[in-house]
């Protein structure tokens, strides 16, 4: 089952373009699947796509890291508890930070921006990649769901590494 999503939009360049709040719902199905995880009926993910000052904002408050990122998730309870929790988590993405890099990268802000979703979605269950062996994982993880959606595997070219963010 799916979690709803509620979306906070504090950006103004987000409003250029419609349908984020859709894509983030395909791509989040998409990684419920994927993952075979099991969720609470009527379980959320808040979504806030914001600008790279809030998301640094956030960033040096709960991580301590002054500087903007692309996305930053934050888990509601362990995985182990995600069946029985209604939050799964708050995920944030920044929107001059995923313009950027799919500009950089050559890719579709649309296709990046479903990466970063994909990105803080597995996070909230737990994924990581502090290890290569995590990292091996969950990068798979997200080639397998993009791929399932269309959407080009974002290791192919690059060598992306979101330890540092």
């Amino acid at each position: 089952m799916s979690p709803l999503i509620s979306t906070l939009v504090e950006c103004d360049a987000w409003n250029q373009h419609e349908g984020f709040e859709a894509l983030a719902s395909e791509v989040i199905a998409k990684a419920v699947a994927v993952t075979k995880i099991k969720l609470a009926k009527g379980a959320e993910v808040s979504l806030l796509l914001c600008d790279d000052a809030r998301i640094r904002e956030i960033n040096r408050d709960w991580r301590g890291l002054d500087k903007p990122t692309n996305v930053l998730s934050f888990p509601a309870v362990p995985r182990a508890m995600l069946a029985k929790s209604p939050a799964v988590g708050d995920i944030a993405i920044a929107w001059e930070t995923v313009a950027r890099e799919a500009n950089d990268e050559g890719k579709s802000f649309r296709d990046h921006y479903m990466h970063m979703v994909a990105h803080g979605f597995l996070h909230l269950l737990g994924y990581d990649h502090e290890t290569d062996a995590e990292a091996e994982e969950m990068e798979g993880l997200e080639i397998s769901i993009l791929g399932a959606l269309g959407v080009a595997d974002p290791y192919a070219t690059l060598d992306m590494d979101f330890t540092d963010q």
